[in-house]
């Protein structure tokens, strides 16, 4: 079962073999469709659907700036953004990290994309591009444009680049595992386990990271820093856990991957929510979801 998971996430063999490690099918079968209504999916899939039900429900989340569902819409959008100094710019119906655009103000009206000048112009062609669809698997796409987060200095003392988050995932509204999700220098700022990114797996109980997972090997540390992160205490980690069930029950969907990031001011905040959770979270915390789902149900 592990060898064909990780054929499937195109993931190499370890010799560790979890126990209740479940493939995408099981996944399907008895974890989405039987928990999930699939005329529900579309609150979850949708970031900006989410964040009107995060925002109406008082969750803390990134603000929202502007949602452009329209090409004629475009430049009033990006007018109405434009006074902040730093946004994140997403396509609502994305998926993976792909089509997420962070500028921040160099000078006035001028704007730095991972410490690149960008003109307006390219920024609104990037919000065309995504209402054309280039980043979801739809023929067209809106387009949400919120607050930056800035990452809390924890994440800082194992890799300064890019926004990391917390994965947890949630079945009737309980969590059941989690873990952190870190860029590297080869993931252009993306925390994405398929971009390249790396997993940390979390212990729940005690509130504290454990293994790194690169995709290829453990280790206690992140790829790209020598400091040790097995042990390590996870700051505002009850909070964390309260906003992940908080958030699991505005939606009408009983299984969830809710991804959770800690913002420097604000602490705590919700990123987006996720139908279809990934699967390598069993490999980063060496142990399968079925397993993880009979010990905290």
């Amino acid at each position: 079962m592990l060898r064909r998971l990780l054929q499937m996430l195109h993931l190499p063999f370890q010799i560790h073999n979890p126990k209740g490690v479940i493939g995408i099918n099981k996944r399907n079968i008895e974890l989405i469709y039987i928990h999930n209504q699939r005329e529900n999916y579309h609150l979850a899939d949708d970031k900006a659907k989410s964040k009107e039900i995060l925002h109406r429900e008082g969750i803390a989340c990134a603000e929202t700036y502007a949602v452009i569902k329209d090409m004629r819409d475009v430049k009033k959008g990006w007018c109405t953004s434009k006074v902040h100094e730093s946004m994140a710019i997403k396509p609502a119906n994305g998926f993976g990290g792909e089509g997420i655009m962070i500028i921040r103000k160099n000078e006035p009206g001028q704007w730095v994309n991972r410490g690149k000048i960008i003109s307006e112009d390219q920024i609104l062609r990037h919000i065309t591009s995504i209402l054309s669809g280039l980043y979801s698997m739809n023929s067209s796409d809106s387009c949400l444009i919120e607050e930056c987060i800035v990452p809390h200095p924890f994440f800082a003392e194992i890799y300064d680049d890019g926004v990391p988050d917390f994965r947890i995932i949630t079945i009737k509204n309980k969590p059941v595992m989690a873990m952190l999700r870190m860029p590297t220098s080869k993931s252009k700022g993306k925390a994405n386990l398929h971009q390249k990114g790396i997993g940390i797996g979390v212990d729940m109980k005690k509130g504290t990271l454990t293994q790194v997972y690169d995709g290829k090997r453990y280790s206690h540390h992140h790829p790209d820093s020598p400091g040790i992160v097995f042990g390590k205490a996870i700051p505002f980690w009850p909070e964390i856990m309260d906003l992940a069930v908080t958030a699991s029950k505005a939606f009408p969907l009983d299984f969830l991957g809710i991804d959770i990031v800690i913002d420097k001011n604000k602490g705590p905040q919700i990123m987006e929510v996720n139908v279809r959770s990934g699967l390598g979270i069993q490999l980063v915390n060496q142990c399968g979801l079925e397993k993880a789902i009979q010990d905290n149900l």
